[in-house]
């Protein structure tokens, strides 16, 4: 029978509460994979074992695991039995040089570790018998440094694994972990890639997207359905909430100087984000701000709109540059929708010179005019809710 071994890094630094993150990573790996028959999770001693049938494509197990937060690495794994009393590693050696023809290498190494000290040949000893072995029955020589092929050897609850060439996991800390905040999804590039790294860090994230209708199409609440069913892989089940924003905009554009319109928009926005996530039981709110990326993200402007809302607001991003940003974009495969053409609340009614330094008596003034309640109150009432599983 097939296994998958998963490594872990950060969970193992908890002390007294690893043993809970533990169960909190097995059972998302089971969420994950619980399509695929067969599928038993548990956790072994440093590592969590992954066994599953024989006709289950390793390409569906691989899909998961690098979509749950946690592991640091994984590879397919090969057992067998080992006697810690009589330590016969031929069967072993035999096993590896079995499996040996499916890879191409010109040099290799061997990397033990002993998650049971019982048995009773060190690491090293098991490095060099094993490796002596494959040396002889293959012809390519051991390289310590950079090899070509890593051949890890496990030895735990009287097995012995080994894996040849683990590949990097998602790190972070399993979802759910850190609780649940609301992310400002906009459709760009920037939010999707701040909420990525809030539900690796282990947040529930919950999704809000102000929309520019109906002054505007459909096409940037369909880029955010997107987006948002793509980001759902890594928590399996999120909300989104659409909330209409066309009048409350026109309303202000009525209503205000022109330069600091953008930032009475954010203003408003984070009023709304703010009671739903109240309503959500979050804890923060997320942006994809990048400091002076754009006018609303300057120092002076992000105070301005720091002001409002009762929860604190995340920004990930906010050392990160435009290049960075979008080489991450890429990476966790939201790059190609983001960037796809829309119309969006952002783009609707814009001033042609945007104020970036607002002074706070200068918005208070503006806010006076409006009918900031009435306001808010008409985002929640036509605010739809959408909801995704994966």
């Amino acid at each position: 029978m097939p296994y998958a071994l998963v490594h872990y890094h950060e969970l193992a630094l908890k002390g007294r509460n690893r043993g809970f993150f533990e169960k909190r990573f097995v059972q998302h790996l089971r969420n994950t994979l619980r399509h695929n028959k067969g599928i038993r999770v548990e956790s072994l001693p440093g590592r969590i074992r992954i066994t599953y049938q024989d006709d289950t494509p390793w390409d569906a197990i691989q899909e998961g695991i690098r979509h749950t937060f946690g592991g640091v690495n994984f590879a397919q794994a090969y057992a067998l039995p080992i006697d810690y009393d009589s330590p016969d590693l031929m069967p072993l050696c035999k096993a590896i040089e079995d499996t040996l023809p499916t890879q191409s290498f010109q040099t290799f190494r061997v990397t033990t570790k002993r998650g049971d000290k019982r048995f009773s040949k060190t690491s090293v000893e098991v490095n060099r018998e094993v490796g002596a072995y494959l040396c002889e029955v293959t012809g390519k020589p051991v390289r310590l440094k950079a090899p070509d092929l890593n051949i890890f050897v496990e030895i735990v609850d009287h097995t012995a694994y080994f894996t040849l060439n683990r590949q990097p996991g998602p790190g972070g800390l399993p979802t759910g972990m850190s609780g649940k905040v609301v992310c400002l999804l906009s459709g760009g590039i920037d939010s999707p890639v701040a909420a990525y790294r809030m539900m690796k860090r282990g947040c529930k994230v919950t999704f809000v997207h102000f929309h520019g209708r109906p002054y505007l199409s459909r096409a940037s609440e369909e880029k955010v359905r997107d987006l948002t069913k793509h980001l759902t892989r890594y928590q399996l089940y999120s909300r989104l909430f659409l909330v209409p924003f066309g009048d409350i905009q026109r309303q202000i554009v009525l209503d205000s100087p022109p330069p600091i319109r953008i930032v009475l928009y954010r203003r408003m926005m984070m009023r709304i984000a703010d009671q739903l996530a109240a309503k959500e039981q979050a804890w923060g709110l997320v942006t994809g701000d990048s400091l002076g990326q754009v006018a609303s993200q300057t120092p002076e402007n992000l105070q301005v709109v720091s002001e409002i809302p009762r929860l604190p607001i995340l920004r990930p991003l906010i050392g990160m540059d435009k290049i960075e940003i979008t080489n991450e974009s890429q990476q966790i495969g939201t790059y190609e929708t983001s960037i796809e053409p829309d119309e969006d609340c952002c783009t609707l009614f814009v001033p042609p010179h945007p104020n970036t330094r607002c002074r706070f008596q200068d918005i208070h003034k503006a806010e006076e005019r409006l009918a900031i309640q009435d306001m808010v109150d008409t985002g929640l009432k036509n605010t739809e809710l959408v909801e995704f599983s994966f």
